[in-house]
Protein backbone atom coordinates (compact mmCIF):
# COMPACT_ATOMS: atom_id res chain seq x y z
CA UNK A 1 0.00 0.00 0.00
CA UNK A 2 1.17 3.08 -1.14
CA UNK A 3 2.21 5.69 1.81
CA UNK A 4 -0.73 8.37 2.40
CA UNK A 5 0.09 12.14 2.73
CA UNK A 6 0.40 13.38 6.27
CA UNK A 7 -1.97 15.96 6.63
CA UNK A 8 -1.00 18.87 8.27
CA UNK A 9 -1.15 19.12 12.20
CA UNK A 10 -4.13 20.66 13.35
CA UNK A 11 -6.21 20.49 16.99
CA UNK A 12 -9.06 18.57 16.99
CA UNK A 13 -10.03 15.18 15.02
CA UNK A 14 -9.01 14.63 11.27
CA UNK A 15 -11.02 12.71 9.28
CA UNK A 16 -9.13 12.40 5.71
CA UNK A 17 -11.48 11.50 2.08
CA UNK A 18 -8.66 9.35 0.26
CA UNK A 19 -7.76 9.94 -3.56
CA UNK A 20 -7.11 6.47 -4.08
CA UNK A 21 -8.53 3.18 -2.86
CA UNK A 22 -7.84 2.70 0.64
CA UNK A 23 -8.50 -0.17 3.17
CA UNK A 24 -8.98 -0.32 7.02
CA UNK A 25 -5.88 -1.93 8.22
CA UNK A 26 -8.21 -2.94 11.43
CA UNK A 27 -10.95 -4.66 9.75
CA UNK A 28 -9.60 -4.91 6.30
CA UNK A 29 -12.69 -2.96 4.79
CA UNK A 30 -12.94 -0.59 1.85
CA UNK A 31 -12.39 0.90 -0.52
CA UNK A 32 -13.20 3.85 2.06
CA UNK A 33 -14.75 7.16 1.22
CA UNK A 34 -13.24 8.60 4.28
CA UNK A 35 -10.47 7.54 6.83
CA UNK A 36 -8.45 8.17 10.04
CA UNK A 37 -4.67 8.08 9.59
CA UNK A 38 -3.41 6.29 13.18
CA UNK A 39 0.49 6.02 13.17
CA UNK A 40 0.36 6.65 9.61
CA UNK A 41 -2.23 3.42 9.19
CA UNK A 42 -5.64 4.41 7.98
CA UNK A 43 -8.67 3.06 10.09
CA UNK A 44 -12.31 3.02 8.88
CA UNK A 45 -14.79 5.58 11.02
CA UNK A 46 -16.23 2.33 12.84
CA UNK A 47 -12.81 1.52 13.46
CA UNK A 48 -11.83 4.90 14.84
CA UNK A 49 -14.87 5.24 16.93
CA UNK A 50 -16.57 8.24 14.47
CA UNK A 51 -19.21 5.89 12.74
CA UNK A 52 -21.80 7.52 14.36
CA UNK A 53 -21.22 10.91 13.03
CA UNK A 54 -23.05 11.97 10.09
CA UNK A 55 -21.02 14.49 7.63
CA UNK A 56 -21.79 18.20 6.56
CA UNK A 57 -20.13 19.14 3.97
CA UNK A 58 -19.26 23.22 3.89
CA UNK A 59 -20.47 25.77 2.49
CA UNK A 60 -23.23 27.44 5.14
CA UNK A 61 -20.61 28.27 8.24
CA UNK A 62 -23.07 29.38 10.98
CA UNK A 63 -24.38 25.92 10.52
CA UNK A 64 -21.26 24.04 10.77
CA UNK A 65 -20.05 26.31 13.85
CA UNK A 66 -23.49 25.73 15.46
CA UNK A 67 -22.84 21.81 14.71
CA UNK A 68 -19.76 21.71 16.75
CA UNK A 69 -21.20 23.74 19.06
CA UNK A 70 -23.70 21.19 19.77
CA UNK A 71 -21.68 18.05 19.51
CA UNK A 72 -19.65 16.29 22.13
CA UNK A 73 -17.61 14.90 19.07
CA UNK A 74 -16.72 16.14 15.93
CA UNK A 75 -14.03 15.47 13.39
CA UNK A 76 -12.71 18.32 10.06
CA UNK A 77 -12.62 16.41 6.72
CA UNK A 78 -10.22 17.65 4.75
CA UNK A 79 -9.45 15.70 0.96
CA UNK A 80 -5.72 16.22 -0.58
CA UNK A 81 -5.28 18.85 -3.53
CA UNK A 82 -3.25 17.86 -6.03
CA UNK A 83 -2.90 20.89 -8.32
CA UNK A 84 -2.23 23.16 -5.23
CA UNK A 85 -0.23 20.32 -3.04
CA UNK A 86 -2.47 20.81 0.03
CA UNK A 87 -4.97 19.29 1.96
CA UNK A 88 -8.34 21.54 1.51
CA UNK A 89 -11.38 21.31 3.64
CA UNK A 90 -14.24 19.50 3.03
CA UNK A 91 -16.58 19.54 5.67
CA UNK A 92 -17.07 18.39 9.12
CA UNK A 93 -18.16 15.05 10.96
CA UNK A 94 -20.75 15.98 13.68
CA UNK A 95 -23.85 14.29 15.93
CA UNK A 96 -26.71 13.79 13.76
CA UNK A 97 -28.45 15.18 17.20
CA UNK A 98 -26.27 18.15 17.14
CA UNK A 99 -26.82 18.98 13.70
CA UNK A 100 -30.27 18.30 13.84
CA UNK A 101 -30.18 21.37 17.26
CA UNK A 102 -28.05 23.48 14.78
CA UNK A 103 -30.51 23.31 12.09
CA UNK A 104 -33.32 24.36 14.84
CA UNK A 105 -31.02 27.83 15.10
CA UNK A 106 -30.30 28.64 11.86
CA UNK A 107 -33.95 28.18 11.12
CA UNK A 108 -34.63 30.08 14.06
CA UNK A 109 -32.36 32.94 12.87
CA UNK A 110 -33.93 32.53 9.08
CA UNK A 111 -37.36 33.23 10.69
CA UNK A 112 -35.86 36.39 12.58
CA UNK A 113 -33.87 37.70 9.06
CA UNK A 114 -37.40 37.21 7.24
CA UNK A 115 -39.07 39.39 9.55
CA UNK A 116 -36.58 42.06 9.41
CA UNK A 117 -36.28 41.94 5.84
CA UNK A 118 -40.14 42.53 5.94
CA UNK A 119 -40.34 45.13 8.69
CA UNK A 120 -37.28 47.13 6.83
CA UNK A 121 -39.28 46.47 3.10
CA UNK A 122 -42.22 48.07 4.98
CA UNK A 123 -40.12 50.98 6.65
CA UNK A 124 -39.01 51.70 3.17
CA UNK A 125 -42.11 51.80 1.36
CA UNK A 126 -43.45 54.32 4.22
CA UNK A 127 -40.41 56.47 3.25
CA UNK A 128 -40.78 55.88 -0.59
CA UNK A 129 -44.68 57.30 -0.13
CA UNK A 130 -43.49 60.39 2.41
CA UNK A 131 -40.65 61.12 -0.66
CA UNK A 132 -43.31 61.02 -2.72
CA UNK A 133 -45.61 62.95 -1.28
CA UNK A 134 -42.95 65.75 -0.38
CA UNK A 135 -41.69 65.73 -4.82
CA UNK A 136 -45.28 66.33 -5.51
CA UNK A 137 -45.32 69.32 -3.35
CA UNK A 138 -42.54 70.56 -4.15
CA UNK A 139 -43.64 70.22 -8.12
CA UNK A 140 -46.74 72.21 -7.20
CA UNK A 141 -44.85 74.89 -5.55
CA UNK A 142 -43.00 75.22 -8.67
CA UNK A 143 -45.51 74.29 -11.37
CA UNK A 144 -48.74 75.42 -9.62
CA UNK A 145 -50.22 74.79 -12.78
CA UNK A 146 -49.98 71.39 -13.23
CA UNK A 147 -52.63 69.03 -11.90
CA UNK A 148 -52.12 67.92 -8.77
CA UNK A 149 -53.03 64.09 -10.56
CA UNK A 150 -49.98 64.71 -12.89
CA UNK A 151 -47.73 65.94 -10.37
CA UNK A 152 -48.43 62.97 -8.00
CA UNK A 153 -47.51 60.65 -11.21
CA UNK A 154 -44.46 62.65 -11.95
CA UNK A 155 -43.22 62.10 -8.22
CA UNK A 156 -43.95 58.68 -8.34
CA UNK A 157 -41.98 57.89 -12.09
CA UNK A 158 -39.15 59.82 -10.63
CA UNK A 159 -38.86 58.62 -7.33
CA UNK A 160 -38.51 54.58 -8.01
CA UNK A 161 -36.27 53.51 -5.54
CA UNK A 162 -33.96 51.84 -7.34
CA UNK A 163 -34.32 53.55 -10.97
CA UNK A 164 -31.75 55.27 -11.20
CA UNK A 165 -33.58 58.38 -12.40
CA UNK A 166 -33.52 62.10 -10.93
CA UNK A 167 -35.27 61.63 -7.86
CA UNK A 168 -33.34 59.08 -6.58
CA UNK A 169 -30.31 60.83 -7.34
CA UNK A 170 -28.76 63.60 -4.56
CA UNK A 171 -30.68 66.58 -5.59
CA UNK A 172 -33.44 64.91 -6.37
CA UNK A 173 -34.00 63.42 -2.89
CA UNK A 174 -32.47 66.99 -1.85
CA UNK A 175 -35.80 68.69 -3.28
CA UNK A 176 -33.84 70.85 -5.13
CA UNK A 177 -35.35 72.85 -7.80
CA UNK A 178 -33.25 71.75 -10.71
CA UNK A 179 -33.96 67.83 -10.45
CA UNK A 180 -37.86 68.80 -9.54
CA UNK A 181 -37.93 70.63 -13.13
CA UNK A 182 -36.42 68.09 -14.94
CA UNK A 183 -38.46 65.45 -13.68
CA UNK A 184 -41.41 68.17 -14.91
CA UNK A 185 -39.53 68.80 -18.27
CA UNK A 186 -39.00 65.08 -18.90
CA UNK A 187 -42.81 64.23 -18.22
CA UNK A 188 -43.84 66.46 -20.52
CA UNK A 189 -41.28 65.39 -23.13
CA UNK A 190 -42.27 62.28 -23.27
CA UNK A 191 -46.46 62.11 -22.65
CA UNK A 192 -47.16 65.64 -24.13
CA UNK A 193 -45.05 65.94 -27.34
CA UNK A 194 -43.98 63.54 -30.28
CA UNK A 195 -40.59 63.28 -28.66
CA UNK A 196 -40.27 59.34 -28.49
CA UNK A 197 -42.09 58.94 -31.89
CA UNK A 198 -39.12 61.54 -33.78
CA UNK A 199 -36.94 58.73 -31.61
CA UNK A 200 -38.64 55.84 -32.86
CA UNK A 201 -38.50 56.85 -36.61
CA UNK A 202 -34.58 57.68 -36.28
CA UNK A 203 -34.43 61.03 -35.33
CA UNK A 204 -31.31 62.07 -33.47
CA UNK A 205 -32.07 63.01 -29.65
CA UNK A 206 -30.40 65.91 -29.79
CA UNK A 207 -32.70 67.35 -33.25
CA UNK A 208 -35.37 65.44 -31.59
CA UNK A 209 -35.22 67.88 -28.32
CA UNK A 210 -34.95 70.90 -30.54
CA UNK A 211 -38.12 70.25 -32.42
CA UNK A 212 -40.33 69.63 -29.36
CA UNK A 213 -38.45 72.75 -27.29
CA UNK A 214 -40.92 75.09 -27.97
CA UNK A 215 -44.16 72.97 -26.47
CA UNK A 216 -42.25 72.00 -23.54
CA UNK A 217 -41.16 75.37 -22.72
CA UNK A 218 -44.95 76.37 -23.47
CA UNK A 219 -45.97 74.27 -21.32
CA UNK A 220 -43.74 74.31 -18.46
CA UNK A 221 -44.68 78.35 -18.78
CA UNK A 222 -48.31 77.79 -17.97
CA UNK A 223 -47.53 75.30 -15.05
CA UNK A 224 -45.53 78.08 -13.59
CA UNK A 225 -48.26 80.60 -13.78
CA UNK A 226 -51.03 80.48 -10.96
CA UNK A 227 -54.13 78.75 -11.73
CA UNK A 228 -56.83 78.87 -9.23
CA UNK A 229 -58.94 75.86 -8.40
CA UNK A 230 -56.44 73.28 -10.25
CA UNK A 231 -56.05 70.39 -9.06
Amino acid sequence: MAPLATPPHRTGLLVIQPLKRRHCAECHGGPLPMLVLEDGAPRCLDCADLGHLVFLPRGDTALTRRSREESALSAVVVRFNRRKSRYERQGVLVEEAGLARAEQRCLADAEARRRRRVRDARRRAREDVRFAEAFAAEIRRLFPGCPADRARDIAAHASVRGSGRVGRSAAGRALSEGAVTSAVVASVRHLDTPYDQFLMSGVPRHEARRRIAAVVETTLRAWRAEVSGVG
